[in-house]
């Protein structure tokens, strides 16, 4: 067997170096996280962590995937108002219903949050957990994005699929921490990322359970359970996970919180903030947006050491190349 080591992120087979991160370019963030790796994975060292305290949090929407021009699980559930429209004559005169069945969707999100709660417990409650992950594969194996042409799941970052990759090499447990719903992601995530339902922590409604026809379910209802976003993102991260990340990622003000309680813990830390700046590749929007929106973020990244990652300088490609 040939012998493999790890030298500043690059796995030598032999004399031949692969470099893990391949999109990413040669540059201070792509050095910064070799370094940390290389750091806390190096033992008899004082920096040394143990691979079961090698914890990585990574946000979804906007960091791992793209979020752009709406949040895909908004489309989802557009998408299911259209499909269950037959059986809700109402909706035709009743508001977000009756914009979004015109093809309105900025009208329908004139309501704000309100909204789109309401979109969204229409749309994802009233059956089993099994029925709805059933959904959500049909819809994902198929829905395609608006801009692109893509399928929703081909919008992935092909870099952070890297980085998701290159950690776990090196004895990381990876997971997302979304605001997105946790069983919206959790019936592809392992297929798209490599992380395993059980390593989805994200927002959620409430589920009880039951006995149908003989058979045990557990049933979604119409009503709020936990939002995992801005400061409840440690609240969800401790109450899944059960251990401080000693690595966090997002792209917004709403991972703030989670950067900020993963790295003002004890021994090395990492942040980082992918910041979108890449109009002709992807999207360019950070302060003033009306989706993933960073400010102060981008304001308080350098003071705390956090690694600003720029998508237009730091990325080689963007999305993974056509299958």
């Amino acid at each position: 067997m040939r012998n493999r080591i790890l030298l500043m992120g690059f796995v030598v087979v032999g004399s031949a170096a692969a470099d893990p991160l391949p999109s990413w370019k040669d540059g201070s963030s792509k050095q910064a996280i070799f370094s940390f790796v290389e750091r806390v994975t190096k033992q008899n060292t004082p920096n040394f962590v143990s691979p079961a305290e090698r914890i990585a949090v990574f946000d979804n929407d906007g960091t791992l995937w793209a979020e752009q021009p709406i949040y895909f699980q908004l489309a989802f559930a557009i998408d299911r108002v259209k499909t269950l429209a037959p059986k809700h004559p109402e909706w035709e005169d009743q508001e977000p219903f009756a914009s979004l069945l015109k093809g309105d969707i900025k009208g329908a999100l004139t309501g704000g949050k309100k909204a789109i709660a309401e979109i969204i417990m229409v749309t994802h409650a009233g059956m089993t957990t099994d029925e709805f992950a059933a959904i959500v594969r049909r819809w994902t194996a198929t829905a395609r994005h608006p801009k692109t042409g893509k399928l929703f799941t081909k919008m992935v970052y092909q870099p952070m699929l890297e980085l998701l990759d290159y950690l776990r090499a090196n004895g990381f447990k990876t997971f997302i921490v979304s605001g997105g719903g946790i069983e919206f992601m959790r019936p592809w995530t392992e297929e798209v990322y490599g992380i395993p339902p059980e390593q989805v922590v994200g927002s959620s409604i409430k589920t009880k359970y039951e006995v149908r026809d003989g058979k045990s379910v557990i049933t979604r209802l119409p009503e709020l359970n936990f939002i995992d976003d801005k400061e409840g993102k440690p609240v969800g991260i401790n109450r899944h996970i059960g251990r401080r990340p000693i690595f966090a990622c997002g792209n917004s003000d709403g991972d703030f919180q989670m950067l900020e309680w993963t790295t003002s813990g004890s021994g090395p830390r990492f942040g980082l903030i992918v910041h979108h700046d890449d109009a002709e590749r992807e999207w360019a929007y950070d302060r003033d947006s009306h989706i993933g929106k960073l400010d102060r973020g981008l304001n308080e990244a350098p003071k705390r050491g956090w690694t600003l990652v720029s998508i237009k300088d730091d990325w080689n490609v963007v999305f993974p190349a056509a299958p």
